[in-house]
């Protein structure tokens, strides 16, 4: 059968709630075209193994184009090509973002998208093993749990940096997000759960839901004004899968404006000049934003995670589901602001028990561990813009990283935040060494430093976004049966990591397609 009610395309975090969801409906038949296959790779479930998923097959391996904020060097930005999509590599960080960002998606037109509007999505997609309070849920399809390495390493940026005067916090997602601890994970038993174990994995034995693995998307089929399918290639050969209710782009931030601007859908002058046939002038593709990174790394004699990969700790991570191994290396962190009078931070930590370097590509030979900032809330924005009118090309992606001088001024703040915890005691104790860190908290060498070594956190959003593309149910702006439904629809970056605000947005999207908010 070719025809369905719903086509969706992608099978990465909204993709999966979506395919769940819509195909609760057993009179629903429901299509998942994803580009990759299963993720029934070992590296996807054991956490510790997710840079090792890097450049591999499962990665769709993009570059940015020369930023130039950063010096003209390119970004090396994966994406996961696979069931699951990111959360299947990701570092399964529970993160959900801060009340005053989704309030201001509100209060700049995003009608429905206030906290207190969005906050039941988020609970209903969660199973947080600590119970259900004022803030989080229970028997959700999204395992959300504490961390079960603890390494020594996290911990010491940890009691630094209350040492340093910084307050704890043991729920980032909770009142307030100020403050340094460990990090909640999308983990159940020790393992990864990714929104393809928490939502599809279930859903495959329906019969109404139909999953089209290795098969490419190239562009909306839109008729007399309205998406009817999606031509896509599979096998070799090219193929319609038709929908008779709604077209559901969930391809991310990057893919998901690609697909619509070679579908006819983007600005005009840019489809025209690669003869494509303009469909609908939108400004797809512009205000992309993404969360900037500089890591800290030090040498110390303190055993970390090079030596976790052992015969001991598989069997302790299979039989026990602990050790070293169920670490996603991004253990803990904190939240910051740059400058007081801030209500919202604008400076995020993550701190690793290895060293982390070369934008995660770096092997680590010796023993070190590494944290540091981000710019939380960008003010800088960029674009992605199609390099050719072919559907296998990848796009051209500019972040216009620490471009304006608040990102700039956010870097050097949080960069001399991260010193002033190294200078703690329980670092101190156990650092041998520098191995990357900048000549000295002058702005002039914490820059240049930065703009070298810096990297993404895998966090692009807003490319799509609610009020210029889609409207605040999501639907594409002046086409019939076309929804956009993943972290592109975003007005803004969140203040944190980006996988649970996608799957809550995937959650409400199902129940406004459904006809229940």
């Amino acid at each position: 059968m070719n025809m369905y009610d719903y086509v969706i395309v992608g099978a990465g975090s909204a993709g999966c709630v979506l395919a769940a969801r819509l195909s609760e409906d057993p009179e629903v038949r429901v299509a998942l075209i994803e580009a990759g296959g299963a993720d029934t790779a070992q590296e996807i479930h054991i956490p510790a193994a997710f840079p090792q998923l890097f450049k591999s097959a499962l990665d769709w391996d993009l570059d940015s184009d020369p930023e130039p904020g950063i010096d003209g060097r390119r970004a090396y930005l994966p994406r996961g090509k696979v069931f699951g999509g990111c959360s299947s590599i990701n570092a399964m960080i529970y993160i959900r973002g801060a009340r005053a960002d989704y309030d201001g998606w509100a209060a700049n037109g995003a009608t429905g998208w206030g906290y207190d509007d969005v906050l039941p999505y988020f609970k209903q997609a969660e199973d947080n093993e600590r119970g259900e309070d004022a803030f989080h849920g229970v028997g959700g399809p999204l395992t959300v749990s504490d961390g079960r390495s603890g390494h020594p390493l996290s911990s010491a940026f940890v009691q630094a940096a209350q040492q340093a005067g910084y307050k704890a916090n043991d729920d980032f997602n909770g009142e307030d997000q100020f403050g340094v601890g460990p990090y909640q994970l999308t983990q159940r038993g020790g393992l990864r759960c990714s929104a393809a174990v928490a939502y599809l994995h279930p859903a495959l034995e329906r019969p109404n839901l139909t999953v089209l693995s290795f098969t490419g998307a190239r562009r909306v089929v839109v008729e007399n004004g309205r998406a009817t399918g999606v031509e896509v290639e599979r096998g070799g050969a090219l193929e319609i899968v038709r929908a008779e209710r709604e077209v559901i782009v969930s391809a991310g931030a990057y893919e998901s404006p690609k697909l619509l601007m070679l579908s006819g859908i983007g600005p005009a002058a840019q489809l025209t000049a690669f003869g494509i046939r303009v469909v609908r002038d939108l400004p797809v593709g512009q205000g992309l934003q993404d969360h900037y990174m500089a890591m800290l790394n030090f040498r110390t004699d303190t055993e970390s995670l090079i030596s976790a990969a052992s015969p001991e700790n598989a069997a302790l991570l299979q039989s026990e589901g602990r050790g070293p191994l169920t670490s996603n290396i991004g253990e803990a962190g904190g939240f910051f602001r740059s400058r007081d009078g801030l209500a919202a931070p604008d400076i995020q930590f993550h701190a690793a028990p290895v060293l982390f370097h070369q934008e995660g590509l770096g092997t680590a030979t010796e023993h070190g561990f590494g944290f540091g900032p981000l710019v939380l809330a960008p003010t800088s924005r960029g674009a992605v813009t199609l390099r050719s009118p072919l559907p296998h090309a990848a796009p051209r992606i500019v972040h216009n990283y620490l471009v304006s001088r608040e990102d700039q001024e956010c870097i050097v703040a949080g960069v001399r935040i991260a010193l002033e915890v190294a200078a703690q005691q329980a670092v101190t104790d156990l650092v041998t060494g520098p191995y990357e860190v900048p000549a000295s908290d002058s702005e002039a060498d914490i820059l240049t430093w930065a703009k070298r070594i810096g990297q993404t956190l895998y966090h692009p959003t807003s490319t799509c976004a609610i009020g210029a593309v889609v409207d605040p149910e999501l639907r594409v702006y002046d086409v019939d049966g076309l929804r956009v439904v993943d972290a592109s629809v975003f007005p803004t970056v969140p203040r944190g990591n980006t996988n649970a605000p996608t799957i809550m947005v995937a959650e409400k999207a199902a129940a406004l397609i459904k006809g229940v908010v």
